[in-house]
């Protein structure tokens, strides 16, 4: 047959061309493959399996537990909210069993109300050491009912330094975290708070109330940790030296766990999930505050000496990201709401009873209302 390249169009010689071209260039690939292969022997493949048994190198770094156990419920740093208590009654005694300085009286107190702050700010954040300060500002109003005093009696000056001026607190506080090793570590926390019924114009920094706590802790493992300890606390309303225990666990599955610094506070946790928490327990409030705006009662260095224990139900969740809502509810129990005097300048050490038997200034009692609480947090990632 003869070969006649008129009868070709350009689509087919172009065709033609490429399939040439390629023919080409994969003989002379081949050429140049041998040529190279017998010059350069063929480097065999390092297999990495052989790797899989080497544990990584000694550097003698230390290992340190940390602060955190798995699914405890994430740590407030900056939080405000709002605290209020339903109407109950406030039944106040005369001062000394004299009734020239106020009749004993109950009165009838709508409800009581304060905007809570706090803040817990890193300042060192390391493996061998945690260490935070921060800051609170609590305020409690009482909107207590005006009643006409029977003939004869003589209004008690109490309520009407707490229906004008309410008490306030606000401190400084720090915590420090020091670990040993992967199992054991020092947790100490202080607090300097000033307390009492002052408004703008603060009271002198003689009138701080100093607590502090120091707990001995064992980290066995991701889920648990625990504790014993001595703290010095106001949180029944008076100075008290008691031995603590801190024991905070979470369950295989993540769902259930405790967060508990006894007798602080303990709560029962349910994990719905990640962004939702739920909390059943109670925990003790309290502290001591001078009656500083009248100088009759700062003369004779008289304070309020208030504890109350909170039985509540709580529930967080997350708004966005690390903004946490955090509600809760439950029923206020009146401890003490009595009224002391400074011997000496220095507080009555009384233990619970057991080191003195001087009687109160005043010895009052609250009934017990329902309360609730709300707030925002930022809180740690």
């Amino acid at each position: 047959m003869n070969f006649n390249p008129s009868l070709l169009n350009k689509s087919q010689i172009k065709t033609g061309l490429f399939i040439a071209f390629f023919a080409v260039n994969v003989h002379l690939n081949a050429q140049v493959d041998t040529a190279n292969k017998s010059q350069n022997p063929p480097t065999e493949e390092e297999d990495f399996s052989q790797y899989d048994e080497v544990g990584f190198a000694e550097t003698g770094a230390k290992r340190y537990c940390s602060p955190k156990i798995e699914g405890l419920s994430p740590q407030k740093l900056i939080g405000i909210g709002y605290d209020f208590q339903a109407a109950y009654k406030m039944n106040l005694d005369t001062f000394n069993n004299n009734a020239n300085t106020g009749s004993a009286h109950e009165y009838n107190v709508k409800n009581s109300t304060g905007i809570r702050f706090n803040c817990n700010i890193p300042v060192i954040s390391k493996t061998n050491l945690v260490w935070q300060m921060g800051a609170n500002y609590w305020e409690t109003g009482y909107n207590i009912q005006e009643q006409s005093i029977p003939v004869g009696y003589v209004a008690n000056p109490v309520a009407t330094e707490l229906s004008k001026n309410g008490l306030r607190t606000m401190g400084l506080n720090t915590t420090i975290f020091k670990p040993f090793n992967e199992t054991r570590f020092l947790l100490f926390q202080g607090s300097a708070d000033l307390s009492g019924d002052y408004d703008l114009k603060l009271m002198p920094a003689k009138y701080l109330k100093y607590s502090a706590a120091l707990v001995y802790g064992v980290r066995p493992s991701e889920r648990k940790q625990w504790g014993v300890g001595l703290a010095r606390t106001y949180r029944v309303g008076e100075l008290n030296y008691i031995p603590i225990v801190m024991f905070n666990y979470t369950d295989a599955q993540n769902k259930w766990g405790s967060e508990i610094l006894f007798p602080a506070r303990a709560h029962v946790r349910r994990t719905i999930n990640s962004r939702n928490m739920i909390f059943a327990g109670y925990e003790l409030e309290g502290q001591s505050y001078r009656m500083y705006r009248n100088t009759a009662y700062r003369a004779e260095d008289l304070e309020i000496r208030r504890g109350e224990i909170r039985l509540r139900l709580v529930y967080e969740c997350s708004l966005k990201d690390f903004i946490w809502l955090s509600v809760q509810g439950g029923y206020r129990i009146n401890y003490r709401y009595d009224v002391d005097r400074l011997k000496n300048g220095n507080e009555i050490y009384r233990a619970f009873g057991l080191l003195s038997d001087e009687p109160y200034v005043m010895t009052n009692s609250l009934t017990n209302p329902l309360y609730f609480n709300i707030s925002i947090n930022l809180v740690s990632p």
